[in-house]
């Protein structure tokens, strides 16, 4: 293979951190793509923003972009940015073709920090506006809108920072620079604004004009890169997924070994490092239903399996990203703690880890996981549904442009508002009475040992000292709730409310609590009426009163996953036919006759640089991997031999990614032992 030097890259080496050797590496195919931060995070502290709006057309500035009909709170935030923004679509590239022009594709979500801060100093600025306008065809995207296109090019960023051996991961605001038929070339994640304005970078300026420049100077050598990474993309994507791999009883156990080595011991979790501990970690819920599936099954390793589950939700409930006072929990934390969070709260995590504390109460009856059940279930009800029952998709991590102002204290905060009497206790239950934690004199409450422990240190009861915290918990949430709140992101994502619906309906099942249920059948009785057309076919977002773009099999297998959860806690018909019928759906759109499994977009969907199966568990599962669970499901529920043989081919299709990196796909494990019967 060539050395691949990109034509940009070598006018950008002061930025990029490029790898001596002269031998390139190849990217490994199907290789999973580690979860990561949005980006990470600038020590310098974030400049005033400049929120005044265009008001006049000069010097390649506009007043008024072409995401003013958008429905996304993401595309409408940049509505009036002097940037001129095209959503995705075929008039963007168009103009690109038809102008010769280089494709700068901006990628965010609405609770992305850092998403937040590179449109402060880089998309309002009027400098750096004209240039884009003038040079640049610039398109906003919506990961949570189009996941296919958000995939597709942090594939792309991923492989062109194995190519320049940089060291650096993915992550958002995603900013890749594409030719003007859609092949990526160049990209990163956060720039700021200038030159040195956050240490050595280059900054979003001079990369933009270097950019230019070398498209300007040799279009030609630019392709030849963009052909590059395109070719390694489609390899990656589709290359290993080719053959059907025999799976055998044994394989989930090697899922199991694979996991117990990545676990961190002392604080729960996965893939930490003793020598980072500031290294984020993620909750992982994919890995802790395959936990609870393997203490199900009563085998030589359920009590490992426990121990692992146990440690890591122990400490997740006591650390910072839980919120404390509010219920739920944050996207991730920071830190190999649990202690400080990123402060943003999605509906996937909160679905998934519904049905994770639920189940992993029915194993231990640890009455903490009950209440991390029942906080949880009072901060959906309050924040996260809509009028008419369907899930809402994020709260913001940033309030009044700070990130986590919404929910930090100072100690002089908590001395007003909690009675002396009870301030030595409460600040030793929720570590006030150490330095704070945060950023300068924050705290984020948290706890340094679960409720029981320390119950037991000051002879009590875990019962009765929780009724002496929860009035105080309470005055907190009062004066908090007067606060300016970060902003929610009101559309409704049919994939997400899914996986919410489930983790309701095991709530439920569970718990022995109808209004959990409820809350799960409006919700599904939404989605079914709003967000499927005549002929079946799903839609995968909903806002402004109308649903549209076609769905992704996630949406199609996290939304019969949940109503297989309706099905299991109410037995009413139904919710097993309206699975049988999305799932029928599913397998006429997107199964593959010839590799199996299934794509993760339509057979009639725009095309991409490739046609991705997506078979890793990530912060969401496998689209895969949950169509293999609900297939076994319906098999056994309709004595269905087709589906069952489907749920077969699929896991065998995936085996390939999973051989060669067993903890990438843990809930594919979950179908594996139950296709081959395993019975430990």
């Amino acid at each position: 293979m060539r050395n691949f030097h990109p034509a940009v890259a070598l006018l950008l080496m002061a930025m990029l951190t490029i790898g001596c050797k002269s031998k390139t590496e190849t990217p490994s195919p199907g290789k999973p793509v580690a979860e990561k931060s949005d980006d990470p995070a600038p020590t310098a502290e974030t400049p005033p923003v400049d929120e005044t709006p265009p008001t006049h057309a000069q010097g390649g500035i506009v007043t008024e972009n072409h995401l003013a009909d958008e429905t996304s709170l993401y595309l409408l935030m940049h509505a009036k940015n002097p940037v001129d923004w095209y959503p995705w679509g075929e008039a963007a590239f168009q103009k690109a073709k038809s102008e010769k022009k280089v494709i700068f594709l901006s990628i965010g979500y609405s609770s992305c920090h850092w998403c937040h801060v590179m449109e402060h100093e880089s998309f309002v600025d009027k400098e750096i506006a004209a240039f884009l306008n003038k040079h640049f065809v610039c398109i906003k995207v919506d990961r949570e809108e189009r996941p296919d296109v958000d995939g597709i090019y942090m594939q792309s960023l991923q492989i062109f920072n194995q190519l320049m051996r940089n060291g650096r991961g993915g992550g958002w605001p995603l900013s890749m620079f594409l030719t003007p038929e859609g092949q990526p070339f160049f990209g990163g994640t956060y720039f700021p604004a200038r030159d040195g304005d956050r240490g050595p970078s280059l900054g979003f300026l001079t990369t933009i004009n270097r950019v230019e420049e070398a498209w300007r100077t040799d279009p030609e050598a630019i392709r030849g890169d963009a052909a590059t990474i395109t070719r390694f993309v489609k390899q990656a994507t589709e290359g290993t997924l080719n053959e059907l791999q025999t799976v055998d009883a044994a394989f989930p156990g090697v899922i199991f070994e694979s996991l117990e080595r990545q676990f961190d011991s002392e604080y729960g979790g996965f893939s930490f490092s003793a020598d980072d501990p500031h290294r984020p970690k993620f909750p992982e819920p994919a890995n802790l239903l395959f936990l609870i599936d393997r203490a199900q099954r009563g085998g030589d390793d359920s009590a490992k399996a426990v121990e692992l589950l146990t440690t890591t939700l122990d400490h997740m409930a006591m650390g910072g990203i839980r919120d404390h006072l509010g219920g739920g929990f944050h996207r991730y934390s920071v830190d190999r703690f649990w202690h400080i969070p990123h402060f943003e709260k999605m509906l996937y995590d909160n679905g998934q880890l519904a049905s994770v504390y639920a189940e992993a109460y029915a194993l231990t009856k640890n009455p903490a996981y009950r209440q991390v059940i029942e906080e949880m279930m009072t901060f959906l009800k309050r924040e996260m549904v809509s009028d008419d029952g369907a899930f809402l998709t994020a709260l913001d991590a940033d309030s009044e442009g700070e990130e986590g102002k919404f929910y930090r204290w100072t100690k002089e905060e908590l001395e007003r508002i909690i009675p002396d009497e009870d301030e030595e206790l409460f600040f030793a239950v929720y570590r006030i009475d150490e330095e704070p934690n945060f950023e300068g004199e924050f705290y984020a409450p948290q706890l340094p040992q679960t409720l029981a422990e320390i119950a037991a240190t000051r002879n009590t009861t875990e019962e009765a000292l929780e009724q002496r915290l929860k009035p105080l918990r309470d005055k907190l949430f009062i004066v908090r709730s007067q606060r300016q709140r970060p902003l929610t992101d009101e559309k409704i994502l049919t994939s997400w409310n899914g996986l919410m619906i489930r983790g309701l309906a095991d709530s439920g099942r569970i718990f022995d609590r109808p209004d959990y249920v409820e809350m799960a059948v409006r919700a599904a009785d939404f989605v079914l009426a709003e967000l499927r057309t005549d002929e079946g076919r799903l839609q995968r977002t909903y806002g402004k009163g109308h649903a549209k773009l076609n769905a992704y099999l996630n949406d199609y297998a996290f939304l019969t996953y949940g109503l297989i959860g309706l099905h299991q806690a109410t037995g009413e018909p139904r919710w097993l036919s309206a699975a049988l019928e999305i799932t029928d759906k599913q397998l006429e759109l997107f199964w593959d006759e010839s590799g199996k499994g299934f794509f993760f977009t339509s057979s009639d969907h725009e095309s991409l640089l490739a046609r991705a199966k997506n078979p890793h568990d990530g912060a969401q599962p496998s689209g895969n991997s949950i169509a293999a669970i609900n297939l076994l499901y319906l098999a056994k529920a309709t004595n269905g031999d087709s589906y069952r043989q489907y749920a077969k081919e699929t896991v065998e299709a995936m085996a390939g990614l999973t051989k060669q990196f067993p903890a990438a796909a843990p809930l594919l494990g979950v179908a594996a032992a139950d296709l081959a019967g395993e019975q430990e």
